[in-house]
């Protein structure tokens, strides 16, 4: 599976009913796309979340879902990209939330 946390809250960003909060690691687009469907289905908004070397995986697959599998059903609500600190004097990791959610 894709890493799936459940509904979680992350320091103010989305409410937890806002969706279904996935974290998107390195594996293959295909395989995620098809977890990240598979709850899509079952809670109409999903949230993608993706760090560092990750993120280009989290983008394809947000391509992938709305403009393949579910072309016309589905829409990205929302992007936000920021950094976190990886500990004291840590480098900044980039990170991304992608909200998709199921129109029909």
């Amino acid at each position: 599976m894709s890493g799936i946390e459940g509904n979680v809250q992350l320091e103010g960003k989305p409410r937890e009913d806002e969706g279904k909060l996935i974290i998107i690691n390195q594996q293959p687009v295909m395989e995620c796309s098809l977890d990240i469907l598979t709850e899509l289905v079952k809670h109409r908004t999903v949230i993608l979340r993706a760090r560092g070397d990750s993120i280009p995986v989290a983008v394809a697959v947000a391509n992938v879902i709305t403009e393949n599998m579910l072309k016309g059903n589905s829409k990205i609500l929302r992007i936000t990209v920021d950094s976190e600190n990886q500990g004291n004097n840590g480098p900044l990791v980039s990170v991304i939330e992608i909200v998709v959610t199921k129109t029909n």
